[in-house]
């Protein structure tokens, strides 16, 4: 195994674990609310969604962070890692209060646009939730910043353990809070588990030794030019992961054409795929700290790593493809899904191995645009995916679910050939020009 494979799968190991760690207990609170009711289920599953939009929002500070760091590791240049800390945390500070407050004072009429008007039986718990829940975003953000910071040091492990800790809190205070609170209990357990999670992480960040040294030395950049730094550097990846969110929104609506069965069967596999492509975002995360940290250090092996993440992407695609394939029926009757959605949504899965695959290469080879300059180059691959899958999953929709899987295989196989392209030409500028190609990339 080549240094840079063991350094991904090092990297990439605990990103898998903390994502793992935040779909648990999700699933898990979901459990402990349901026997609130049908509207209660709703209400919380809104105010999910919207976590899972806001998330793009902070993508922009948390990853702008992780690869600023990263790269000044590499460097060795203690005065551009306090610099990268302090643009991600006054970016950070800057995002939260139109999401915190604004949201909470916009939360019945956020709650009504979400549900179709005020009417709706899970308005009110809605808003409840939001009461706490919007204003949390402030400890939602803090945490991503300060994992940003972290992975960019190069651990990846205390990340992990703070996403054990807070979930771990969460699934124990679940039962108390909601018996005592109901919807709100649900959101309350979510902002303290977090809350205390944060608190350690501030202070694993005092122990760092990267960072000690940090807060002894000049921060290269005043703090205005660091933020917009970190906004330069993470926005390109906030607007990919936002652009892949709004179209799986998208393809929603597109599947609820075929049928009630079909949009059910969907609903349930895409939960078991995530397990997978969580995978594939692990290798990317590592690809892109591993990446601006051999940048930071004058180090252009870019080929390598995207070989090497390359093909760790490809096992991990083709091991889940093969998984699917094998054990689609059990996932889905595991699920609890009735025997004709369980039929449906199986032949889903087992049609799913060539977008899988092709998703696995293309995920993890983008994590080392992300750590060296390219990603907004890399954002526009993806919007132009996204526009294409549509017409095509639209197009291919009478052939009911295997439609959908091959429209999605044909735009991902679309994003890949892109993405060949442009590793290609971005591989042969820097080996012309390295030092005004870096310069960009900072």
């Amino acid at each position: 195994m080549s240094s840079h494979r063991r350094t991904l799968v090092r990297l990439a190991r605990p990103v898998y674990l903390e994502l793992l760690a935040g779909v648990a207990a999700g699933v898990v609170n979901m459990v402990w609310v349901a026997p609130l009711g049908g509207d209660a289920v709703a209400a919380v599953a809104v105010a999910t969604n919207v976590e899972n939009l806001l998330l793009g929002i902070v993508l922009m500070a948390g990853s702008g962070t992780t690869v600023l760091v990263a790269r000044a590791r590499g460097a060795d240049d203690p005065g551009a890692v306090r610099a990268a800390v302090r643009g991600g945390a006054a970016l950070c500070a800057l995002l939260v209060p139109p999401v915190a407050v604004g949201g909470y004072l916009l939360r019945d009429p956020l709650a009504a646009l979400l549900l179709g008007g005020p009417d709706h039986p899970a308005h009110a718990l809605a808003t409840a939730y939001f009461a706490i829940a919007l204003p949390g975003t402030a400890v939602f953000f803090a945490t991503h910043v300060l994992d940003g910071v972290l992975k960019g040091a190069g651990d990846t492990r205390t990340p992990m353990r703070l996403a054990f800790l807070a979930n771990g809190l969460i699934l124990v205070l679940d039962p108390l809070l909601i018996h005592a609170h109901g919807v709100r209990g649900a959101a309350l357990a979510t902002v303290v588990g977090r809350s205390v999670a944060l608190a350690a992480g501030l202070l694993a960040l005092r122990r760092d030794p990267l960072l000690k040294a940090a807060r002894a030395a000049r921060a290269a950049l005043p703090t205005a030019a660091a933020l917009r730094r970190t906004a330069a550097t993470g926005l390109p990846m906030a607007v990919d992961f936002t652009v892949r969110m709004a179209g799986a929104l998208a393809l929603v609506s597109v599947v609820a054409r075929i049928g009630v069965t079909e949009i059910a069967a969907y609903g349930i596999a895409t939960k078991a795929m995530y397990v997978a492509t969580m995978a594939f975002y692990a290798v990317r995360q590592a690809a892109a700290i591993h990446g601006a940290h051999l940048l930071g250090a004058g180090r252009d092996e870019r080929r390598a790593v995207a070989r090497q993440a390359l093909l760790l992407g490809c096992v991990i695609g083709a091991g889940a493809a093969a998984l699917l394939l094998v054990a689609a029926g059990p996932v889905m009757r595991a699920f609890g899904a009735e025997p004709d959605v369980a039929a449906a949504g199986a032949l889903f899965l087992r049609c799913l191995g060539p977008y899988l695959l092709l998703m696995a290469g293309y995920i993890a080879v983008a994590g080392v645009f992300e750590g060296t300059g390219a990603s907004p180059r890399l954002a526009r691959i993806t919007v132009a995916g996204v526009l294409v899958q549509l017409p095509l999953a639209y197009a291919f929709s009478g052939q009911g679910l295997g439609g959908i899987c091959l429209a999605m295989a044909l735009a991902m196989a679309a994003q890949c050939a892109a993405l060949g392209l442009l590793h290609r030409r971005t591989v042969a500028t820097l080996q012309k020009e390295p030092d005004r190609a870096f310069s960009r990339s900072g």
